[in-house]
């Protein structure tokens, strides 16, 4: 009974010293501090075997065939690139912010089919691996599965091959492609780095009138020259006419400087007269 009873105290003791931990903010949040070794190694086991024991009894199909791989380029280079990366592509800002770092599946590949179909399907809490499940039925995510099989043995230049041959990002319904419409995994492919680069924003110029991107800039290089215009249909005219001079008025009668001139008459045959 005592013996119980010690292990009950030291139960509550071990619970409250963890709420105590977690009420006061022990436990730093933020995906630039890492987990101690301890922490990262339970929570690791523990989504491994949560995983093993959820993916044991998916039964895996043939995999490999030719379709299957390009159907799975297509998509993951849609989907997936940003964060796993592809042949000969560089580390992006997500694949070097997130906590914990997403797999390189360039070099692991895919061991366990099961265990990544069950990943793909369902994804993976407070890590960043969404449940693709919601939008690809079991079909598209095998092809995927077939496809990272695949994906080690592939040079940059086969696996660019791969996904232009490919229907691109089509799982039979759901896609949403990024407003770019190259694909992540095609585009960029020697650098993930645009902040030094100085990279205009993209636009949509929908509706607005014809303008020129490559305006060329005024001698000052301040502001840009002005935008050239169609003069179709409108009445004779000098772009680069100049100012009228001045002069001055001191002492001249009152006049209209925008009057129109008076029309030119004969004199011929009339009496003398004094213009």
């Amino acid at each position: 009974m005592s013996l119980i009873k010690s292990g009950l105290i030291l139960v509550g003791f071990g619970a409250a010293a963890v709420g105590g931990g977690i009420y006061f903010g022990a436990i730093h949040p933020g995906a630039d501090e890492p987990h101690s070794a301890v922490v990262f190694k339970l929570i690791e086991t523990a989504r491994d075997r949560a995983i093993a024991v959820r993916a044991h009894d998916i039964v895996v199909p043939t995999l490999g065939d030719d379709a299957q791989v390009r159907s799975g380029a297509g998509n993951y280079a849609a989907m997936c690139t940003t964060c796993h990366l592809a042949p000969g592509m560089a580390a992006t800002e997500l694949s070097q912010g997130l906590y914990p770092a997403p797999p390189a599946l360039t070099e692991l590949g895919v061991p366990d089919p099961a265990r990544a179909f069950w990943v793909i399907k369902h994804g993976i809490k407070a890590s960043g691996m969404p449940s693709w499940g919601k939008s690809m039925s079991d079909e598209y995510i095998w092809n995927m599965v077939a496809f990272l099989q695949k994906m080690p043995e592939l040079s940059p230049e086969q696996y660019q091959a791969l996904v232009a041959s490919s229907g691109g990002h089509d799982h039979g319904g759901g896609e949403s492609m990024p407003h770019d419409d190259a694909m992540p995994g095609m585009a960029g492919m020697g650098s993930g780095d645009h902040h030094d680069g100085g990279a205009a924003m993209d636009h949509d110029d929908a509706g607005t009138a014809p303008h020129d991107h490559d305006r060329p800039m005024s001698a000052d290089h301040d502001t840009p020259m002005s935008a050239d215009h169609d003069d179709a249909g409108s009445a004779p005219h000098t772009h680069d006419a100049p100012a009228p001079a001045a002069h001055d008025d001191a002492g001249a009668p009152p006049h209209d400087h925008d009057a129109p001139a008076p029309p030119a008459h004969d004199d011929a045959g009339a009496p003398a007269h004094d213009h």
